[in-house]
């Protein structure tokens, strides 16, 4: 691998974090960012967000060291703020916009002209920010509770990029965001100046950064490409490491077997000598010379099968440390029984209507605040007046119906376990009829494995958490006819992605999925695609 950009903005040496509950975090973490754009990828797990915000200083190293070149702007993956906070805070800019502002009404207190400093043009130019972000005008003086999340977002993006930090990091900044707000946002990150360091699942993105760093194995290695060329880079290198592995295995047991026959042979040469000189049938004297002749010999041998069975054994021990054995899962889905020209739900907005028959995987997509969780909601829950069948005198509007009560749903947060309950426990409300020991193994192939089936939900990291909703819906007796997806993807790394996408490749039911992901719905085969407008209305694409 090699890095793009030789100068360094970030320097990490020997960085270890441990949470106060004395769980380690990160350990002896070591690596160099670029001045460019960077994405950072590694499992759910992996410490990412964790070294983002030991970088941005919010953590203190337990031990080792972090050097950045200059101010550093953190945008976290969940953005909390008061929906009272000013756009303007949400920029940086209200302290030097409300002095500006009261120089222009006739106010000349001398603190005003301290806090603006040379910064007149603050006005001007956070109004351009938030054009450029592609938030409506009057958006700086408006409250955050009266934006969208995406906007929100968008808006504290183009607060970093006003403030001008040398080092930024976004941590996961397409999560929620629909088609518009993540165009948007690529626009800014295409232009973007200063080091930027991206932690993200989100292909399209980390296609637009100059290099990819993974966090893996306590080091932090960096590729000169974006995330396309390094995914390509890695596997032709896990391919290689795979067959050098098995060349490596092969001479080893080749020297190992030659050692064997090699000592056979001394232990063979060495009884026919000692039964010779017992039946004394060659002189004292030379009986013995050739003893320890051979004796010299056997040992020279001894020492050359050796050296070359250990050399061999150090050279399968570097092969197999290149092979990764990450974990993945495994899933074996039951068959949900659903013919080809089965009505599984049927999905309308006053006007037309679509069904969805047999195994079609159905996506369902439109912009933030359209309505699409509530459809799906509705689907899964309708009203119990709706239930058992189809109101006839139907309101415009969207609506959709099941036609089958086998339904799985997936929310976009993961919230409907019990968090007071184990693993298992959650796992059984979903499969009462089959055996605990069945159902473990079946955890198992969602990495649900030992004693982790018997922790309480509560304690679970959040891809652990996600993996238990997932193996309850899939492990779910009878299985489901229908699976309804709102936003799979989002905290998800792009290896739990590709799993996730191999499961549902090989579920025999229906799925309707929202999501604003276009990589992840390509690889779904996607069969019809629904888009749900601001009106209510839908249409196929």
């Amino acid at each position: 691998m090699s890095l793009s950009l030789t100068k360094s903005s970030v320097v990490l040496d020997d960085v270890a974090f441990t949470w106060p509950d004395g769980s380690p975090a990160l350990a002896g973490v070591s690596g160099v960012f670029g001045a460019g754009r960077t994405g950072l990828v590694g499992r759910n797990g992996s410490g990412k967000s964790t070294l983002l915000r030991l970088i941005a200083g919010e953590l203190t190293p337990a031990s080792g060291s972090v050097t950045t070149t200059g101010e550093v702007a953190y945008l976290p993956q969940h953005l909390t703020l008061a929906t009272d906070t000013p756009v303007a805070a949400l920029l940086g800019v209200a302290p030097v916009l409300d002095a500006v502002r009261a120089v222009e009404r006739g106010d000349v207190d001398p603190v005003h002209f301290d806090t603006i400093g040379d910064d007149w043009d603050v006005e001007a130019r956070a109004v351009a920010a938030l054009a450029e972000a592609g938030l409506p005008d009057g958006a700086l003086d408006r409250r955050v509770g009266e934006l969208s999340g995406g906007e929100a977002v968008l808006a504290a993006v183009a607060g970093i990029r006003l403030r001008g930090a040398a080092v930024t990091l976004l941590d996961e900044p397409t999560n929620n965001l629909d088609r518009n707000a993540r165009a948007r946002l690529a626009d800014l990150v295409r232009s973007w100046r200063g080091a930027l360091i991206v932690v993200s699942h989100d292909v399209a993105l980390l296609e637009l950064m100059d290099d990819t760093a993974e966090l893996y194995g306590g080091t932090v290695s960096v590729f000169g490409g974006p995330y396309s060329q390094w995914r390509a880079w890695l596997d032709a290198e896990q391919d290689a490491a795979v067959r050098a592995e098995s060349d490596a295995r092969k001479d080893f047991r080749r020297e190992k077997r030659q050692r064997i026959e090699a000592e056979s042979k001394l232990a063979s040469r060495a009884s026919m000598a000692r039964k010779a000189e017992a039946e004394k049938r060659v002189p004292k004297i030379v009986a013995h010379g050739r003893r320890m002749a051979a004796e010299v010999s056997a040992g020279r041998l001894r020492v050359e099968v050796g050296e070359k069975e250990a050399s061999a054994r150090a050279a399968l021990d570097a092969a197999e440390r290149r092979v990764r054995d990450d974990d993945s899962m495994h899933i074996d889905l039951p068959d949900p029984d659903v013919a080809a020209g089965r009505r599984i739900a049927t999905l309308s907005d006053g006007e037309h209507a679509w069904v969805v028959q047999g195994p079609e995987r159905v996506a369902l997509i439109g912009a933030n605040g359209t309505g699409k969780t509530t459809l799906l909601e509705h689907l899964v829950n309708p009203p119990v007046a709706e239930r058992g069948a189809q109101r006839r005198d139907e309101a415009p509007g969207p609506s959709a119906h099941a036609h089958t009560d086998r339904i799985g749903y997936l929310p976009q947060r993961v919230d409907g376990l019990d968090e007071d309950a184990t693993v298992l426990e959650n796992l059984q409300a979903a499969a009462e009829h089959t055996p605990t020991r069945e159902l473990r193994n079946r955890a198992a192939r969602f990495l649900l494995r030992g004693d982790t089936v018997l922790r309480p939900v509560a304690t679970l990291s959040g891809g652990e958490r996600f993996r238990v909703a997932l193996a309850r819906l899939l492990l779910a007796d009878p299985p489901p006819q229908l699976l309804v997806l709102d936003e799979p993807t989002n905290n998800l790394d792009l290896d739990t992605v590709s799993q996730l996408v191999d499961a549902l490749s090989a579920y025999r039911g229906a799925v309707l999925v929202v999501s604003h992901d276009d990589a992840f719905l390509a690889r779904l085969g996607i069969d019809l695609t629904l888009e749900l407008d601001r009106d209510g209305r839908l249409s196929a694409s």
